[in-house]
């Protein structure tokens, strides 16, 4: 275990976008490719129920009626059914939406926030400088960042656990290293050095992400079989790390700064070369959702 508190995993997809295949990765075909809206439920020994995201939402069809929000979905094609929402996945799991202690957002586009109003009493975790880079923006600007401002509750603020980078901690002070243990990996290599304990009891630990969108965050977790990095847009696919194939140049108009994620994506590279048993789990990655999705890790 990578994290010293092990938790339950459930990963799904509320909805989802198409993309043509060569903008999100090098080499990539033509055609228009699927990209599932993920989420994932994490279930605590003691907090409880936790969401990472909240994937798409009839919201979002509300907030982009009308021009200039509009242009968000039609230049990203989302499909989307009642059934797709992360509140009926929850409901069929036995889970209701009040019971959702907190929701974690990785980042604030809209295909992440989209069903954060449906989770009245959870507390809302992110890193300060994430929201800080959309909150103020005008319309036009907050749509090239994908940002939809109407998706968040009106009491996003006093709902709030906010992370400041001036807080994080050495991530090897954070996480678990059991060197008892022969087959224990060495943490000196660990890609990232600075990290986040949400709950003060290391089982969840997010790491900054940024470069896809300002201050993203993923989460590190253990479930007590397998150590997972929820890793959020820091790729769109898991073959962009596996294969070595970031995206065409001309996604890096969405990016928030293209040098730090190629930064991030090498990281996130190292990790898998040198961290092989971290099982890295992309939002909009169809490979992660065949492989774990829709069942309790």
């Amino acid at each position: 275990m990578i994290t010293s508190t092990a938790v339950r995993l459930w990963i799904g997809a509320a909805g989802y976008c198409t993309h043509p295949e060569w903008l999100t990765l090098r080499g990539g075909s033509l055609r228009s490719v699927s990209f599932p809206a993920g989420f994932a439920c994490i279930q605590h020994p003691e907090h409880g129920y936790i969401l990472f995201d909240t994937g798409y939402s009839a919201r979002f069809f509300e907030e982009t009626a009308t021009l200039p929000q509009s242009l968000y979905r039609y230049i990203t094609p989302v499909v989307y059914q009642q059934a797709d929402s992360v509140v009926t996945q929850l409901e069929l799991q036995g889970i209701c939406s009040d019971q959702i202690a907190y929701v974690i957002l990785s980042h604030f586009h809209g295909d992440h926030i989209a069903g954060a109003k449906d989770f009245p009493q959870a507390t809302f975790i992110y890193l300060s400088e994430s929201y800080q880079a959309v909150k103020d923006l005008s319309d036009i600007r907050a749509v090239k960042a994908g940002f939809l401002a109407g998706l968040l509750p009106d009491d996003l603020a006093q709902r709030s656990h906010i992370l400041h980078r001036s807080e994080s901690l050495p991530v090897t002070s954070l996480l678990h290293n059991d060197s008892s243990l022969a087959t224990a990996p060495s943490l000196t290599n660990f890609p990232w050095q600075q990290g986040y304990d949400l709950l003060g009891d290391g089982s969840l630990i997010a790491i900054e992400l940024s470069g896809h969108a300002e201050g993203m965050i993923g989460i590190l977790l253990s479930t007590g079989t397998a150590d997972y990095l929820l890793c959020a847009d820091t790729v769109w696919s898991s073959r962009a790390f596996t294969e070595n194939r970031p995206p065409h140049r001309l996604a890096g108009i969405i990016m928030s700064d293209r040098q730090q994620y190629m930064l991030n994506l090498n990281k996130l590279r190292q990790l898998h070369n040198e961290y092989p048993s971290i099982r890295i789990v992309p939002s909009h990655c169809n490979q992660v959702l065949q492989h774990w999705g829709g069942q309790w890790l």
